[in-house]
């Protein structure tokens, strides 16, 4: 084992612990890996920042903006609102009636963004109704990453598994084996709508019988003591919020915001005792009392995750921004379907009519006509993602320089020494793909997890002289599958804010569904790819 393998194991190693102890956010830990495998002289420079120019990263940043468009527009709202039924309802039935469209909705729009606008209509609803909200959040969530991974954009996972794809042909990498393609918009779909549509029926039929019912200390919090004049919401703490690590007495939060907090729920329950010295982290939700000009002045800001009026299912929307949204964003996913098999001649041979380009277009129409705060734009993208992209795109190709890629590639495949002569053996090798980066997105994040797993699969595939594509579907797959935990997967933790969930019930509900998904993707992929 060389000194490469050993050191470029030992930083990655550490990285894991610094990810799952939180020592910093996600990017500033994946850079300082990054800036390690240079010192160790692992990575060039010029290696280390070809990922912040990586064509995948930039579209995952007009994705966000996209997704902002359409959130402002209203069109997301009237969906969901006309998908509620008002009456003859049952947990069965709620979920069968929005879950499909949810899913239909994520494969082509940001999960985060989705969840957040769907959530507190779902939470208010249901008490509308007089059922429990979470038999309701917990399938929401599941339900965009199921959809998610339907199509190329319903995912930042996808589309760095895609750029590094991109970045492999460019570079000649995949020079022996010219049938290696970028990732058609609908070419997951081919194994991934038969995994949506089982997880969907799964989620329907035992939702009312695993979920628990809504929370006493939650409900209670919610709806007592609420001063004349004043409108009660619930707020979720983002990284941007300039109070964390600060108790509330601490920041003052009414002279901050002119809100005054009544309750802090954290990891699914509700502080108890002296919450006001308890020391405010991210992803926190607040249970405060305040006007409407709180909203008003905060409810673009990138402070909070999301504001959510108790109570409230629909505010008025412009039918007018609603159809501009609607028919950029089908028109972009029409465009990105088929813009490749058009010859466009005035734009010329070097202009190529993909996701990337149908997505910047959209963006700059969307800015030019309103859709998205032109001043506040950048507060719109989660820029901690996209520097976490884009370092562990140089992690990626780290691994592979060292020559660990390949050592670790040797021991899966020792799993399975008949992989060579017996068909099942691509089985086994799938499975074990799949369980390294599902294992590596329930610890840290999934992009970082795809990026990881991207030169096993390459190193695998080389090794026993196959194509690599369905190695690389795999790892979608299994990326974004995360169910067991909430912190696995951004819209988790924000279902948990919302209804008061325990680790315990994702674990419940998520362990059989995380396995329904990996049988399906383990026999499936071989027969579509």
């Amino acid at each position: 084992m060389s000194f490469e393998i050993i050191y470029t194991f030992a930083v990655l190693v550490l990285m894991l612990v610094a990810l799952i102890t939180d020592k910093l956010r996600p990017g500033l830990i994946l850079f300082s890996v990054v800036v390690l495998m240079i010192c160790g002289r692992i990575l060039t420079a010029d290696e280390a920042v070809s990922g912040f120019s990586n064509k995948g990263m930039i579209t995952v940043a007009l994705l966000y903006l996209v997704s902002e468009g359409v959130r402002n527009s209203g069109i997301l709202q009237r969906i969901i609102y006309g998908l509620l039924p008002k009456k003859n309802i049952n947990v069965m039935r709620g979920n069968l009636r929005f879950l499909p469209v949810v899913s239909l909705v994520s494969a082509f729009l940001n999960n985060t963004p989705v969840v957040v606008i769907f959530a507190p209509m779902i939470k208010n609803w249901a008490k509308k109704m007089h059922l429990p909200p979470t038999k309701f959040l917990i399938p929401l969530s599941y339900a965009t990453i199921l959809g998610g991974i339907c199509t190329l954009i319903g995912t930042s996972t996808n589309i760095v598994v895609d750029g590094l794809i991109s970045d492999g042909i460019s570079s000649g990498l995949f020079a022996d084996n010219p049938s290696v393609h970028n990732i058609g918009m609908f070419e997951l779909g081919k194994a991934g709508v038969f995994i949506c549509v089982t997880g969907l029926v799964y989620l329907i039929l035992i939702s009312r019988y695993l979920l628990p019912n809504s929370r006493p200390e939650t409900s209670e919090s919610e709806e007592k003591d609420i001063a004349p004049g004043m409108t009660r919401m619930e707020v979720m703490l983002s990284t941007r919020f300039p109070g964390l690590g600060k108790t509330i007495r601490e920041f003052d939060f009414y002279r901050h915001y002119g809100v005054n907090v009544k309750a802090i729920r954290r990891k699914g329950s509700i502080v108890k005792g002296d919450f006001m010295s308890v020391r405010l982290s991210k992803d926190d939700t607040l249970i405060v009392d305040g006007d409407e000009s709180f909203v008003k002045a905060w409810k673009d800001s990138r402070v909070f995750l999301m504001i959510n009026r108790l109570g409230e299912i629909e505010s008025p929307m412009g039918t007018r921004k609603r159809w501009i949204a609607l028919i950029l964003v089908v028109l972009m996913i029409i465009g990105a379907t088929m813009g490749e098999s058009f010859n466009v001649s005035f734009l010329g041979p070097k202009v190529k009519l993909d996701m990337f380009f149908f997505a910047a277009v959209t963006t700059v129409i969307m800015a030019w006509t309103g859709m998205f705060s032109s001043r506040k734009y950048t507060k719109f993208i989660s820029w901690d993602v996209l520097i976490t992209i884009a370092c562990a795109l140089a992690i990626s190709k780290g691994m592979i320089n060292s020559g660990l890629a390949d050592f670790v590639a040797k021991y899966i495949i020792d799993l399975a020494e008949t992989a060579r002569h017996n068909e099942n053996g691509i089985y086994i090798m799938l499975a074990a793909l799949y369980l390294i980066t599902n294992i590596f997105t329930e610890l840290i994040t999934n992009n970082a997890a795809a990026a990881l797993a991207f030169p096993l699969a390459l190193s695998i595939s080389n090794t026993l002289g196959v194509d690599p594509t369905p190695f690389f579907m795999c790892i979608c797959f299994a990326a974004s599958a995360s169910f067991s935990t909430p912190i696995g997967y951004q819209t988790n933790l924000i279902v948990q804010g919302v209804g008061g969930y325990k680790f315990t019930d994702f674990v419940k509900v998520g362990l059989p569904l995380n396995i329904i998904v990996f049988i399906l993707s383990v026999f499936l992929i071989p027969l579509f790819y």
